[in-house]
């Protein structure tokens, strides 16, 4: 099979590398490089050109503040580009795996895990070009699987664990809110995943919308004090705070917790705790310093 996957030097698009490097599949990595989404031209010619029969979607616009500053392109990024692949891959009768967010859901106060029918209603411009691009998917009425995530993290990129890794390092002191509850997800985790379902052909008759995030829950003040304990990095004093003492132009949800039945039941997939995955992931990043 011949497999574009876009989005390739982010988060998930690195950890898709790491777990199809020993496939027999073709795995065809692109970044806006190799590619530009937005252009739907372009993505028409490299679907039909390679034969494309998967299209994995790592690409987004992902930051959440600076979203709400620059709408248009969120807006390109999460929706526009997303229905380019989705309208390719419905001409070239290919599958389309596109990645969400937990941001789709937010504007409800719940406490219960979050199931795939959970109605959305997303708070900010981040959640929002989110939720269009899952309608943009749905749309275009290709073969589709859209992954729901939350809190992603790995050893590329910016993200919250190596923030954190560097902060409990440097700082004799932190706040970190205790308010807003979710579930880590290792990139990687998620991203062998994907390629399990991929490698074993699992898409056709599966379609669909799945929740996808480690076992377990916490909030960003727990998930932080379990980075510094796996670190190490003992002489920082970690506090809870609410998150009105960091204004923000975003409200963040509250609670985001993924229910994962479906795509455990569905896959025989089985998801790791995310104190498990944490350790593996700050284990590699201190073999890489």
């Amino acid at each position: 099979m011949n497999i574009l996957v876009t989005g390739a030097n982010g988060q998930l698009g690195n950890c898709l590398r790491n777990a199809a490097k020993n496939s027999n599949d073709n795995y065809i990595f692109t970044d806006v490089a190799e590619l530009d989404i937005t252009n739907a031209d372009a993505v028409t010619r490299m679907v039909e050109d390679n034969n494309i029969n998967v299209i994995v979607n790592c690409a987004a616009y992902t930051n959440v503040d600076k979203a709400e500053d620059d709408a248009e392109f969120a807006e390109l990024l999460n929706a526009g580009a997303v229905r380019n692949l989705a309208n390719a891959a419905k001409n070239a009768d290919a599958t389309l795996i596109h990645v969400s967010t937990d941001y789709v859901f937010g504007g409800d106060v719940v406490n219960t895990p979050l199931s795939e029918n959970h109605p959305v209603n997303p708070i900010g411009v981040y959640g929002v070009t989110k939720l269009h691009g899952e309608q943009a998917v749905a749309d275009a009425g290709c073969k589709a699987l859209i992954f729901r995530t939350a809190w992603l993290y790995s050893e590329y990129g910016k993200n919250f664990v190596k923030t954190m890794l560097n902060l409990t390092s440097t700082k004799p002191e932190l706040k970190v809110v205790f308010d807003q509850v979710g579930s880590p997800t290792y990139a990687q985790d998620l991203a062998d995943a994907i390629f399990h379902i991929v490698e074993n052909r699992k898409m056709d008759g599966n379609e669909g919308i799945y929740h996808y995030s480690n076992e377990g829950v916490c909030s960003w003040f727990d998930f932080t004090k379990m980075i510094a304990e796996i670190a190490g990095n003992n002489s920082c004093d970690i506090q809870p705070c609410h998150s009105d003492e960091f204004p923000s132009k975003v409200t963040r949800p509250s609670y985001s917790v993924l229910d994962k039945t479906k795509v455990k039941t569905q896959f025989g997939i089985k998801v790791p705790y995310w104190t498990d995955s944490l350790n593996k992931c700050i284990a590699n990043l201190k073999d890489e310093a």
